[in-house]
């Protein structure tokens, strides 16, 4: 009798542990990662969160450095805040370095959470009917690149300056990268989600997301993941063979069909070390 009691006792404290609270995520940015106070966007009237990753050697230097914009903040860099993991851009920025391959700033721009698909939407849609990505994207040239010039060192010119993001953030980098070419050279265009566009044979698909096409001089890094569903994969196909037709002899067009990858953060920190490289290395 006493041993059937002991069992039964232990039985319940495993389903109670069970129950209790999961312990957080350990945090992992690096060292190199710092959260600046929360900058206030006049373009949207709101506050947001930015998250900036230097380089190992920036303490130790004069050096200016390239800068890549990306946005959803809290994914980047800590497991901690990310949603569902993180796309380890300290780990793979801290590894370039150390191998003396590349370094970069990173200005992590944090997603405003509820506010996320309307800000990262240029262009009005059934589902997203509150359009900022516009008024958005001035915040990041009119504002946000200014502050991280006056306070860095950064190499300021569009050749150095790039913009990253996946989902909604792939297609307003997109968006970026036609209508701000002046400001971004380089785009990080990861699992785009260009049905917010609207149908592919449409003429707002083609006018949205071919016109204007690649700028000159410019660098695309553009993937989706084949398990990726609805009509991102052929939407990809097809807006991709496009820019290659359009693209100007001295920009660079890359694309990534990943086979077995998904909408996730570990498909996207699986890219980053290719995609960096072939934005901002000197020989893509």
């Amino acid at each position: 009798m006493m041993r059937v009691w002991q069992c039964l006792v232990g039985v319940v404290c495993c389903v109670l542990a069970s129950c209790g609270p999961k312990a957080p995520p350990a945090h992992t940015a690096s060292v190199n990662v710092q959260i600046l106070p929360a900058l206030s966007m006049q373009q949207l009237q709101r506050e947001r969160i930015i998250r900036l990753y230097l380089p190992p050697s920036y303490a130790t230097s004069e050096r200016r450095y390239p800068v890549l914009y990306m946005h959803d903040g809290q994914n980047l860099f800590d497991a901690a805040t990310g949603y569902a993991g993180e796309w380890q851009v300290d780990e793979t920025l801290d590894k370039l370095a150390a191998a003396g391959k590349l370094e970069v700033i990173v200005v992590g721009i944090d997603n405003g959470g509820e506010l996320r698909n309307q800000e990262l939407v240029p262009y009005t849609h059934p589902d997203i009917t509150n359009s900022e990505g516009d008024a958005y994207l001035k915040f990041i040239v009119d504002e946000l690149k200014p502050y991280i010039d006056s306070h860095y060192r950064t190499l300021s010119d569009r050749d150095h300056t790039g913009l990253m993001g996946s989902s909604l953030g792939g297609l307003i980098t997109h968006h970026a990268g036609q209508h701000y070419s002046q400001v971004f050279g380089r785009l990080g265009v990861l699992s785009p989600s260009y049905w917010v566009a609207g149908d592919s044979s449409s003429a707002p698909f083609q006018s949205r997301l071919y016109s204007p096409g690649v700028a000159a001089q410019s660098r695309w890094f553009v993937s989706m993941g084949s398990k990726e569903g609805g009509a991102m994969v052929p939407d990809f196909q097809q807006v991709t063979a496009q820019l290659a037709k359009t693209l100007p002899a001295d920009s660079q067009l890359a694309t990534r069909l990943v086979e077995g990858a998904d909408h996730n953060e570990a498909a996207w920190a699986a890219l980053m070390e290719p995609a960096l490289l072939f934005l901002f290395s000197d020989t893509p």
